[in-house]
C-alpha cells in the first residue's frame, strides 16, 4: 500500500509539472546560461559502487561539456558520509519520504542525469526505482534533458512498468548492458547501449591498501583472498507504517529494521537461506586455505554488508574485516586492489578490481554479476547465492582463481579496456543528446578520438589500453 501511495504522489506531482510548464511556468535554459544538471542516485551511504559511479560520471560529462559552461548538483542522503566526494558539485539532502523534494527540486535544474546502476528494478526496493522514475519524469514534462547514465534495468512491478512506460518515453536512458536496454525497450524507452561509469575510477595509491593489509597481519608475501559477501536475500525493502508502529510502541521488527519507515524482508525462510549461504562460503574458503597458502579478508563495500562479513569471520576464528564505514571509497577500492583473487556477491567489488586486473568469481543475487561474467567470457567463475551446492562451487572457482589467474587476468584486461571505450561511448550519446534538446549549447568542436570523451585517466588504464587495445 506505501509503495502504491508513493507511486500515485510521485505520478500527480509529474501531471502538475506537466501543467504548470504547458501554461508557461518554469523557466528553459538559455543560451550563455550555465547548464544546471541535477545528478540523482542512492548516494552518500557508504555504498562504495554507488559512490564511485556519480564520481566518474560527474568527472567524465563536465570533461565533455566543459567547466565554465556547466552547474552540477547531486543528491546524497548523508551529507557526512559523503563529506569529500564528488568535487565541485553541490550536494542536496535526499529525504526518505522524497515525492515533495522531487517536485521542488527538479525545476530547479535544466536536466537531470540518473547516476543509479540499479535503477529499474524491484531487487532493492520499488521505491528507489519511483524515484528515478519521478526524477526523469519531472525532467522531461518540462522538455529538459532527462538521461540515465550507465542504468541498469531488470524485473519490475506492473505498477512500477507502467509508470516508466509513461514518463519515462521522452527520456534516454544509457544502459549498463544489452539485457537492460531489452527491458526498457519493450516499455517503449528510447535507449543506448552503454556500460558502468566506475572504469575509470582511480583510488589511493597501491601502498595504502598493502599497509591496511600488512597492519592487519598480512606477511607481505602471502596471496591475498579478499571475499566479498552480502545478505542477498533481505531485499526488497518495503516501507510499512503498521511495523514501524510496532517498533515504536512494542520494539518488534527491530531486526529487519532499516530506516524511517522501510524494513528489510525477513522470516525463518530468510534467516535459513541467509545461514546456507554464509556457511557455504565459509566451508569453501576455509577448505581452500588448508589446501593453498592464502591469506583471506573480508570485505563490506556497502555498509550493510557488515554483518555478513563478521558472521563468516566468526566462522572462521576470526579474518580480518574491513568495511565502508570505516574507509571511504578512495581507501576501499585501494584495499580491493591489492587482492591476488576475489570472491565477491557486490558488484562493484569485482568492477573497481578489474582494472588491477585481480582474478575475481562471481555470487550473484541478480542479472548484474551474470552479466558481467557473461561479458568476460567468465561464466565458470559465476554462481548463485542460492545454489544448493555453492560451497563446492565456489571451492572449485577458488581453485580456478589459483591456479588460471593469469588467463583470467588477461580477459580481465580485454574487458576493461572493451568497457572504457563504452564509455567513451556514451559520452557521445551524452554530447549529442544536449546538443539535441539545447542546440546553443556550446558543444565543443573540432575531431575527438575515443579518450577524450573519458575523463582524464591514470598511468595504470593507460597501461591498460596500450597492452589490451
Amino acid at each position: 500500500m506505501m509503495d502504491f501511495i508513493l507511486e500515485s504522489w510521485v505520478s500527480s506531482n509529474i501531471e502538475r509539472v506537466k501543467a504548470g510548464w504547458m501554461l508557461g511556468r518554469g523557466k528553459p535554459w538559455q543560451p550563455g546560461e550555465k547548464l544546471k544538471l541535477l545528478f540523482t542516485g542512492y548516494n552518500g551511504t557508504r555504498n562504495t559502487g554507488s559512490d564511485v559511479r556519480p564520481e566518474e560520471t560527474l568527472r567524465q560529462l563536465r570533461h565533455i561539456l566543459g567547466d565554465e559552461n556547466v552547474e552540477f548538483s547531486i543528491m546524497s542522503q548523508n551529507f557526512k558520509l559523503s563529506d569529500g566526494y564528488f568535487a565541485g558539485a553541490q550536494q542536496v539532502q535526499l529525504p526518505d519520504l522524497f515525492p515533495s523534494f522531487l517536485a521542488r527540486e527538479v525545476p530547479k535544474h535544466h536536466g537531470v542525469v540518473v547516476v543509479e546502476g540499479s535503477a529499474f528494478t524491484r531487487t532493492f526496493a520499488n521505491a528507489l526505482t519511483t524515484m528515478i522514475v519521478g526524477s526523469l519524469g519531472i525532467a522531461a514534462a518540462q522538455n529538459k534533458l532527462s538521461v540515465g547514465y550507465g542504468s541498469g534495468a531488470g524485473q519490475m512491478d506492473p505498477s512500477i512498468r507502467k509508470m516508466c512506460a509513461r514518463y519515462c518515453k521522452d527520456s534516454l536512458i544509457i544502459t549498463r548492458n544489452e539485457e537492460s536496454r531489452t527491458v526498457l525497450r519493450e516499455l517503449g524507452v528510447p535507449t543506448e547501449l552503454g556500460t558502468d561509469t566506475a572504469w575509470t575510477f582511480e583510488p589511493l595509491p597501491p601502498e595504502y591498501g598493502r599497509k591496511v593489509l600488512l597492519d592487519a597481519g598480512w606477511d607481505g608475501k602471502l596471496p591475498i583472498l579478499i571475499v566479498c559477501p552480502i545478505n542477498p536475500f533481505w531485499w526488497p525493502v518495503k516501507p510499512s507504517l503498521t511495523k514501524y508502529a510496532a517498533l515504536a510502541t512494542v520494539g518488534a521488527y527491530k531486526k529487519s529494521y532499516y530506516r524511517t519507515v522501510y524494513f528489510h524482508k525477513s522470516g525463518p525462510e530468510v534467516d535459513a537461506a541467509f545461514e546456507r549461504y554464509l556457511t557455504a562460503m565459509a566451508n569453501a574458503v576455509n577448505a581452500f586455505r588448508q589446501k593453498r597458502h592464502v591469506f583471506p579478508v573480508l570485505v563490506a563495500t556497502e555498509q550493510l554488508d557488515a554483518h555478513a562479513c563478521q558472521r563468516i569471520s566468526e566462522k572462521l576464528g576470526g579474518l580480518p574485516v574491513f568495511t565502508s564505514s570505516d574507509y571511504d571509497m578512495y581507501q576501499m577500492v585501494s584495499i580491493l586492489r591489492t587482492g591476488s583473487m576475489m570472491a565477491s556477491s557486490r558488484f562493484h567489488g569485482i568492477v573497481t578490481s578489474m582494472p588491477a586486473l585481480v582474478p575475481s568469481a562471481g555470487i550473484t543475487m541478480d542479472e548484474r554479476i551474470r552479466n558481467l561474467m557473461r561479458e568476460r567470457n567468465h561464466e565458470d567463475l559465476l554462481m548463485d547465492v542460492g545454489d544448493p551446492d555453492l560451497e563446492s562451487k565456489l571451492l572449485i572457482a577458488l581453485e580456478k582463481l589459483y591456479t588460471e589467474g593469469e588467463g583470467i587476468a588477461e580477459g580481465i584486461g580485454k574487458s576493461v579496456v572493451k568497457n572504457l571505450k563504452t564509455m567513451a561511448r556514451m559520452g557521445v550519446y551524452f554530447e549529442e543528446e544536449v546538443q539535441r534538446r539545447y542546440p546553443d549549447f556550446p558543444i565543443r568542436k573540432g575531431e575527438w578520438s575515443w579518450e577524450d570523451y573519458l575523463p582524464p585517466m591514470s598511468d595504470n588504464l593507460k597501461q591498460l589500453i596500450q597492452a589490451y587495445s
